[in-house]
This record gives C-alpha cells, structure tokens and sequence, in this order.
C-alpha cells in the first residue's frame, strides 16, 4: 500500500527479458536504504516487488499483464521514474490510498502554465471516466493528486484535469510531461468498489407473500404488520425485522 507522495525521482539503468515480461534495475539510492527482499516499491505508481539490490539500486520482474497496462511497455534504459517505499503501518497518509495496480494509462492532451502551478489535462478511457470525480483523488505516474476538473458525463473523449504546484513539478516527473506523453493512471479504489458493487444490478424489495427465504423467516417470527428493508442480495441472517406491536410500537 502506498499514499503516492514521492520519495526520489529513479533511473532504469538496465532492461533485460525475461520470459513473456521483462527484468528492470533502477538506479534507486534513497527507496534502498532499508530494502529488503520481497519489499514493494511503487515505480511510477506500479507496485513492483524488489527480488535483488545494491548499494544504489534494486531490481525488479515485470510480468506481461503489468507492461500491456502500463507505459512501462515503452521503458528505455535512462528513463526517470518516480519511487516510492510501501507506507510503514503507522505512518502518515499524505496522500490517498494508493494500491500500485493501473487501471490503464492517460494521454496528456493540454499543459498550461500558470504563475504558480501548473494544470494539466489528461484523456482517459471512457470505462475509467465515471471513477474519476472532481476534488476526488488520482494517481498519476504514482503521483497522488487532487482532481481539479472533469469532462461532462457523456463526453465522447473523456478528460480530467490536475492543477500541479512547484513542489510536485520539481519533487516528481510529472514537471517533464508534455502533450502526448502517456502516463499511468490508478483510479480511487473506493470508486472502483462502488462501480463493482453496482455492475450487480438495483436491489429488489422482498415479496412477504412468497417463498423468499427472507419472508419466510419474517412470517416465523410472529405476526403483525411488518417491513424490511433488506434485499434478495442480504442473507436472511444479515438483516433486521421491524414488527410492529400491539401497543403501536415496533421491535
């Protein structure tokens, strides 16, 4: 797990194959001081695990699913990444939640500068459009980001937009990008929850006069005019019957 505030600005040094995906070392002196085998590090937001290291760098596997979802398809030997350690339990959430799993990558449509900062607008997939909400949050590149403007809903060439202050330019590789330049992006994971849980359909109210096991259990429990509010999603176990009472309560 990380928070997508950037530790140092790395350097592949080395791209070698291996199998279906690839082998990368990156010069990394700062993520590899307390290192140790099977640690995660977060290479310009995807979580890679370290299998070996030096005194000023590590390496890491790239399967093939990773690189078909990242611009680390495209890596070269001399490219900046920016890294970042998996956050410590207990330490501070600078940013926002952030998993190391892309959902994609973005293109950089518009930069446009600004007196101190800097915003930038990025096109994304329309599948990852409805995930990206405007004040919500974003990691670009691993860059944890407040989202500061987004296309309208049905846009056919959806966009949001991210407003970058001298820190991020200058502590991230994000100050290099121009239109054109790809880049990774992980959407918040609440939203990707959320979507998940509604791809399942609307909930449906329980019929009390059939044979649901939810009204059955609501029939055995006694008699009365009763409600629920649980669904055919709920097991009968998880939810709760309100019966209304003689005297006009419930219970």
């Amino acid at each position: 797990m990380f928070t997508g505030i950037i530790e140092e600005i790395g350097r592949i040094t080395a791209i070698e194959p291996s199998g279906d995906g690839v082998r990368l070392t990156l010069h990394a002196p700062r993520v590899i001081e307390d290192v140790h085998h099977g640690d995660s590090i977060a290479v310009s937001g995807v979580c890679l695990t370290v299998v070996g290291w030096t005194a000023d760098g590590f390496t890491a596997d790239v399967m093939k699913q990773t690189l078909d979802m990242s611009t680390l398809d495209a890596a070269r030997v001399g490219w900046p990444v920016n890294l970042e350690r998996a956050t410590a339990s207990g330490g501070r959430l600078g940013g926002h939640i952030v998993q190391g799993h892309i959902d994609g990558t973005g293109t950089v449509v518009d930069v446009r500068p600004g007196e101190q900062w800097r915003v930038v607008r990025i096109a994304l997939a329309p599948a990852l459009a409805p995930l990206v909400v405007d004040k919500g949050s974003i990691a670009v590149d691993g860059v944890s980001l407040t989202v500061s403007a987004v296309s309208p809903a049905h846009e056919p060439t959806p966009w949001f937009e991210v407003s970058l202050i001298p820190e991020t330019l200058e502590a991230t590789t994000l100050g290099e990008r121009r239109v054109g330049d790809a880049v990774n992006l992980e959407t918040d994971i609440l939203a990707r929850h959320v979507q998940r849980l509604l791809s399942f359909g609307a909930s449906r109210p329980v019929d009390l006069a059939g044979d649901h096991p939810i009204a059955r259990a609501q029939r055995e429990a006694g008699t009365g005019a009763e409600s629920s509010f649980a669904t055919y999603d709920v097991p009968a176990a998880d939810f709760v019957i309100l019966r209304s009472t003689p005297e006009g309560g419930s219970r």
